[in-house]
């Protein structure tokens, strides 16, 4: 059967309309005192080389990084990220590529082909008689996570040090057969963890729908990963406003509030997931019941979806109920973890170009926000997917790293027939220059990913 288009971007409220609702609901707030303070400006201290979405490009559209610590020689870490459809590309800690996978081809004509949405990590992995550190990766466009053993002589070598090790025999995440997945209501965002018997587990979000789904990864007996079902956890699409009625968020007809960006924190227990138009929830691993951790500023604000326009036009005024800090789509989640639990969970606000930071532990109260401005190396980053954080050492980033997705990477460049090419690419960013305007901590050393 035919698959429905691929559309870039998801309806927003109208600009004008939510601009004049947010400005009403303001006047009659309670004074504001967090996000009254100042928003930090840094600078990247170097960019990965801009990738393009066109047939001249390899249809390489970039989303979301990793960041992997070498065992031994901070010489051979790694940035390993997704291009969508152009598969996977790894850099070293200086943003060179050194390697590019493709996804997988359509398997009948008019499937989709393979489109690689997020990637995460998983450290000492048992297959067969050896341990290995994995790189897990959705594909959105066959519904399956793919999983790629990392090399460590080759990644200290520069050369190709990621395997796919992903058994063919892999079942779909969500999907039922091959028609299903060419409605592309398939895996979407990727966080993965392992519990305290060893076992891999990865969280994947259902494109267009609120579902979480949980998958346990296992290696074949020949050598291969799979992984099975456990669990599906299912978020709200509608919600209960103060002084009664309910909303739910504007969309496409037909489509729920996704989630992408998502990351775990073995050491609490938690699953954290950025329900697009809705917040930040925080998610037992236990399977307790999710929280709303922090709300986007445009919650409960009444909206209708306009074919015409594409556009989520603004019927009535704003309740107030939203959050402070989040500008709708929330997105890349990731976490700075300090010794013992403690640390920062890290959010990209799409909508105006931040990044927002909290307390990693207790009630996850808000600490600042930043944005990544042009600077002398690079320029800024704008519309940020995904982000990943360490406070380990990478390369030469002795303080630790922020890697952080450019949805409009500049200077523009155009093609043959004068038309701009859309092009993005991934900003490295000294943690040090976030903490210190923050007056965040920064801990080289105080935490190890193989611990």
């Amino acid at each position: 059967m035919p698959f429905a288009p691929f559309r870039p971007r998801r309806p927003r409220l109208a600009a004008a309309a939510v601009t004049a609702a947010l400005a009403a609901a303001a006047l009659s707030a309670a004074p504001a005192s967090a996000d009254d303070d100042e928003l930090a400006q840094v600078h990247a201290r170097l960019e990965t080389p801009a990738v393009f979405d066109d047939a001249a490009g390899g249809n390489a559209n970039a989303d979301d990084p990793a960041i992997w610590n070498h065992p031994s020689d901070h010489g051979g870490d790694l940035v390993i990220t997704t291009l969508k459809q152009a598969g996977l590309a790894v850099y070293d800690a200086s943003g060179h590529e050194i390697q590019r996978l493709a996804a997988p081809a359509p398997p009948r004509d008019g499937d989709e082909p393979g489109r690689f949405n997020n990637v995460d990590l998983v450290y000492g992995f048992r297959l067969g008689d050896r341990k290995v550190d994995l790189a897990v990766v959705s594909d959105r466009g066959r519904d399956t996570v793919r999983a790629y053993a990392i090399d460590p002589r080759a990644a200290l070598k520069h050369v190709a040090p990621l395997t796919d090790v992903t058994d063919a025999a892999a079942p779909f995440v969500f999907s039922t057969s091959l028609d299903q997945v060419n409605d592309q209501e398939t895996a979407y965002g990727i966080a993965s963890w392992k519990d305290g018997h060893g076992a891999a587990y990865a969280a994947l979000s259902r494109r267009h729908t609120p579902r979480v789904g949980i998958v346990r990864l296992e290696a074949t007996a020949g050598g291969k990963i799979t992984y099975r079902h456990v669990r599906d956890v299912d978020l709200p699409s509608s919600f209960a406003l103060p002084g009664g009625g309910s909303w739910s968020p504007c969309e496409d007809p037909g489509r729920g509030p996704q989630v992408e960006g998502m990351v775990a924190d073995e050491e609490h227990g938690v699953l954290y997931a950025a329900q697009e138009d809705v917040g930040i929830w925080r998610i037992p691993l236990d399977g307790g019941t999710p929280r709303l951790v922090d709300k986007v500023k445009d919650f409960g604000v009444p909206a209708t979806y306009n074919p015409d326009t594409d556009e989520c036009e603004v019927t009535g005024p704003d309740p107030g109920a939203g959050g402070r800090h989040i500008t709708p789509d929330a997105e890349g989640l990731t976490i700075y973890r300090k010794d013992d639990g403690e640390g920062y969970l890290l959010a990209s606000s799409q909508g105006d170009d931040t990044f927002v930071v909290y307390d990693r532990e207790g009630s996850n109260k808000y600490l600042g926000h930043f944005r990544v401005a042009p600077g002398p190396n690079a320029d800024g980053s704008e519309e940020c997917d995904g982000a990943m954080v360490t406070s380990a050492r990478v390369g030469g980033f002795k303080n630790g790293l922020l890697v952080v997705h450019d949805g409009f990477n500049a200077p523009d460049e155009t093609g043959p027939d004068g038309e701009v090419r859309t092009n993005t690419n991934f900003k490295f960013v000294d943690w040090k220059d976030v903490a210190e305007p923050l007056d965040l901590d920064v801990t080289p050393g105080a935490w190890d990913p193989r611990d």
